[in-house]
């Protein structure tokens, strides 16, 4: 599913299923040691995915180690992005010569529990929402918190800073649309100053793109 929102260039791997006997990498196990068998699942998984992408990047399947916030540690000259949820593990990686960012997130198309909405949007945001989300069977919400962490996701690398919520406004398109999914494109307006690590000009904004597909929600963001 990915593969549909995210341009050539960019390697994809998804796993639906979980397979028993998937194991991790040795030069991770120390990573996820005390992990709970749910968190050694994604983390395994997500990680599994990340090598089947390497490989179609024509890179060696290396152990892909964890950042002082929890990123993961991609190698060198490559860029990417894991995300996990119920049922669902996958990795976007493309080379940084082609690209200098990319981020993705999936979640269930599930309506947001109780009372977060207010603290993942801004009044702007919930506005719109209230404009759309009758009668489109689309848990939109979701889609936004979804929209934000790809955001962040692509942010983070570029930046090495926090971008909390209320730090970048949404807005989305819809090219089409079902009681059971949709898809469309997505921009973010980053509303702090986006000074990069990398010597690059600075970040005012990103474009994605999402899909609502087979009960998840996916976003995704490549920054050129």
């Amino acid at each position: 599913m990915l593969g549909r929102i995210l341009p050539s260039g960019v390697a994809t791997a998804e796993l639906t299923a979980y397979p028993e006997d998937l194991k991790p990498h040795p030069g991770e196990e120390h990573l996820i040691a005390r992990a709970v068998e749910k968190r050694r699942r994604d983390f395994i998984g997500a990680r599994y995915c990340a090598r089947q992408a390497l490989a179609q990047l024509g890179e060696p399947a290396v152990a892909i180690g964890k950042g002082g916030t929890g990123e993961p540690m991609f190698p060198r000259g490559v860029v990417g992005s894991l995300t996990h949820c119920e049922g669902y593990r996958a990795a976007a990686l493309a080379h940084r010569l082609r690209f200098r960012s990319v981020g993705i997130d999936a979640e269930p198309h599930a309506a947001l529990p109780d009372g977060v909405l207010d603290s993942v949007s801004l009044p702007r945001e919930r506005a719109w929402l209230d404009t759309v989300r009758p009668g489109t069977g689309l848990h939109l919400d979701r889609l936004l918190f979804c929209a934000k962490e790809a955001t962040y996701k692509t942010w983070f690398p570029l930046t090495g800073r926090w971008l909390g919520f209320e730090d970048a406004h949404i807005t989305f398109t819809v090219d089409d649309e079902s009681a059971a999914g949709g898809s469309g494109t997505f921009h973010t307006d980053l509303l702090i100053p986006g000074h990069v690590t990398d010597g690059g000009a600075p970040l005012s904004s990103f474009d994605g793109r999402w899909l609502i597909s087979d009960g998840l929600i996916l976003t995704a963001i490549v920054e050129g």
